[in-house]
């Protein structure tokens, strides 16, 4: 029995034989990138697999949360997977792995201690680029409707008639 073609003509074998292992949580491929512990990929348009998991890592490095998975820092990077934004966004990640080598590292996503890559973030921080993904991450991040439940917020209350009348005045604990 043959195995079943995918749309972009790859079988599930082919896909995992393919595959190279990036880091312990990535799996990187030609035009595409997969968590090895979860059920998400991201196919890749302009980046290169292993700058996009470079970003992913730099993403959850900058705005660290446990209770929220991969698949929304990919979501929260993708907009820098374009044509227009690939070029710049190669040159700062080999930037941040020249400054992880610096450090005694083989790259950024090879350095296993989350604390030496927060340490070599600090040293890029007032960069264009760090400024850059940081800023894109504050809207990229945070407006996802389905990370809004993972902190408590139950989102905008205007058009369900406001606060004041959805709980704000319940202070039974005085």
């Amino acid at each position: 029995m043959e195995p079943k073609q995918s749309p972009k003509g790859l079988t599930r074998r082919e896909l995992l034989s393919r595959a190279t292992a990036a880091s312990a949580t990535f799996v990187v491929g030609s035009g595409f990138l997969a968590a090895t512990d979860a059920a998400w990929a991201a196919e890749l348009n302009a980046l290169q697999p292993e700058t996009f998991a470079t970003l992913v890592q730099m993403a959850r490095d900058i705005y660290p949360h446990d209770q929220i998975g991969d698949e929304f820092y990919v979501i929260a990077v993708k907009g820098y997977d374009t044509a227009e934004a690939a070029p710049g966004i190669e040159v700062g990640i080999a930037a941040l792995n020249a400054a992880a080598q610096g450090k005694g590292h083989t790259s950024y996503l090879g350095t296993g201690w989350e604390r030496d890559r927060v340490d070599i973030l600090r040293g890029m921080e007032d960069g264009a680029f760090f400024q850059q993904i940081r800023g894109g991450l504050v809207t990229g991040l945070y407006n996802q409707k389905a990370v809004w439940p993972l902190f408590g917020y139950e989102g905008a209350s205007f058009e369900l008639g406001g606060y004041i009348e959805r709980g704000f005045n319940d202070i039974n604990w005085l």
